[in-house]
Parts: structure tokens; C-alpha cells; sequence
């Protein structure tokens, strides 16, 4: 199992970088075959705003 460097990966070795790109790309995969209906962009940023403020969006 090879180390790779800390400056050039956040990630100890080739496999532990290798499975946290299938997991991403298994997440990506999901979103993107979920029918639910997409949240636009305004509405997420607003909310985010609203929890930094500290009034979640009710």
C-alpha cells in the first residue's frame, strides 16, 4: 500500500483515495438518477443564509 504525500493528497494511500472517488462517483450517480424535484440555487443559498444567522428556514 503505497503512502502518498500529504502535499500532494489528502489521502494516506492510493486505495483510501481510490475509494473515496468511487464513493463520490456512486453519490454523483445517485443524484443524478433521483427523480425528486431539483432545489434552485436562490432557495438553497437563502437557506444557508437563514442557518448562518441563525434562523433556520422554517
Amino acid at each position: 500500500m503505497p503512502k502518498l504525500s500529504p502535499i500532494e493528497s489528502e489521502f494516506e494511500s492510493t486505495e483510501a483515495a481510490e475509494a473515496h472517488d468511487r464513493w463520490v462517483r456512486e453519490k454523483v450517480a445517485q443524484a443524478l438518477a433521483d427523480p425528486a424535484p431539483s432545489i434552485p440555487h436562490d432557495q438553497v443559498m437563502a437557506d444557508l443564509q437563514a442557518v448562518l444567522d441563525g434562523h433556520a428556514p422554517g
